[in-house]
């Protein structure tokens, strides 16, 4: 009887353990590549959020971020810090284009799932 009880108590605690350690959010990996430092950011699950680069601890290179299907929902482009470039960014409704000059937006241009586009 006694051994019972404390095998009941083991896998209580057990089961406490093992969802408290599936709970416990996934830290920030950064790695060395060349001059930049690799930055992966997760979901409490373990699967990949974001990915990007930094030099000299600023924002660099491409940065995208995923869905927690998997899915990417941006790309975004940074130089020393700051934004530049075509950004994208998939939505419900489509795709939207956003374009920076000078770490502004210069444009907007959004995509619908049924627009069309000429090809000549």
């Amino acid at each position: 009887m006694i051994k019972m009880i404390d095998m009941k108590k083991i896998i209580i605690l057990a089961c406490i353990l093992a969802v408290s350690v599936l709970q416990a959010q996934v830290g920030p990996k950064f790695e060395k590549a060349g001059d930049l430092v690799k930055a992966t950011y997760f979901y409490k699950d373990g699967k990949v959020k974001e990915q990007g680069f930094f030099k000299d601890k600023k924002l660099t290179g491409t940065w995208i971020t995923f869905s927690k299907e998997g899915n990417k929902t941006a790309i975004a482009h940074y130089k020393a810090g700051k934004k530049v470039g075509k950004w994208f960014m998939w939505q419900k409704d489509g795709l939207k284009e956003i374009d920076y000059e000078n770490n502004a937006i210069a444009s907007v241009q959004n995509w619908k799932d049924d627009t069309k586009i000429a090809v000549k």
